[in-house]
């Protein structure tokens, strides 16, 4: 395995997102030589021209899916009681533990665009109870030239009130011409969304994610653009990532899937209120053992 040590792009690929009708995504993480960017071990976007999104309840474990509309408004019901309207500029975060259920739907008339990323849990929080944090307002970190919504973790000294179990950072940036701190401990990646951003002597546009490696106390860009900039130090783990689990080998993602197929609506991943017995169905497990997903050697 390559050393990853930035700058490198890792182009989206498009997928059919399971339990949404007529949905196609661009699913920019995991990859096979950056099977995590920190913690961030998922990332899917979705739009900017979605008419409608109906995500049925389905289980999780082993990580922290955080919801991050762009544009349009979404629904989130899940198996701990939370029933939100989520807005852009605001985060919904949904903490697994060891298992926990939920649906996403889209209201409203307008188009969607939106992240889905999923944080993995470091080991012992794998097994914690499940919980779910709605945050309407988030911390902006501002400079000349940039304008950074904080969502998770912390960028320079401007910090997201959302709970998080290792170091990282999530921000949406507006950009025209900065300078942001970085930590030299942490490895970054950067998404544009619109524009173009000249970093790292390159020229990024919207579509791949550039990896910038670690190493770094500062990123000069110039835009004008709007990015999310995703970092943490490297996770240590080397992880099973199979459906919508997230463990660290395969019989404790077939456990989970044999919880969720025998029973959905009590135990481990609970009940989801408003659907009835609707859900999205566990696919059938590969005829063979999964293997980690090995983490690269970063320098």
């Amino acid at each position: 395995m390559s050393d990853l040590t930035g700058p490198e792009y890792f182009e989206a690929r498009e997928v059919p997102l399971g339990g949404v009708r007529g949905v196609q995504v661009d699913r920019i993480l995991p990859q096979r030589e950056l099977p995590t960017l920190g913690a961030w071990c998922f990332l899917d976007q979705f739009g900017p021209d979605v008419a409608k999104m109906v995500v049925l309840p389905h289980p999780h474990i082993g990580l922290q899916t955080v919801t991050w509309p762009l544009s349009g408004e979404i629904r989130h019901r899940d198996s701990v009681g939370s029933d939100v309207i989520l807005r852009p500029g605001q985060l919904n975060l949904m903490t697994s533990g060891r298992g926990v259920s939920h649906s996403e739907v889209s209201v409203g008339t307008g188009p969607l665009h939106a992240l889905q990323l999923w944080v993995a849990l470091p080991a012992e929080a794998t097994g914690m109870p499940a919980a779910f944090e709605h945050h309407p307002s988030l911390p902006h970190y501002q400079d000349d030239g940039i304008d950074a919504l904080v969502f998770m973790g912390a960028l320079g000294d401007v910090e997201s009130p959302a709970t998080t179990y290792t170091p990282l950072v999530g921000a949406q940036l507006e950009i025209t011409e900065a300078t942001v701190p970085l930590r030299p401990d942490f490895e970054y990646g950067l998404l544009v969304l619109d524009g173009a951003v000249r970093v790292a002597g390159v020229e990024v546009k919207p579509g791949p994610l550039l990896y910038l490696g670690t190493g770094r106390d500062s990123l000069t860009m110039t835009g004008p653009a709007r990015a999310v900039l995703l970092g943490g130090e490297p996770f240590p783990d080397d992880l099973v990532m199979w459906w919508n689990f997230v463990g660290r080998d395969h019989d404790e993602i077939a456990a989970a899937r044999a919880d969720w197929e025998a029973n959905a609506e009590r135990g481990r991943f609970g009940a989801v209120a408003g659907h009835g017995s609707d859900r999205i169905p566990a696919p059938i497990l590969p005829n063979l053992r999964l293997k980690p997903r090995r983490q690269p050697t970063r320098g």
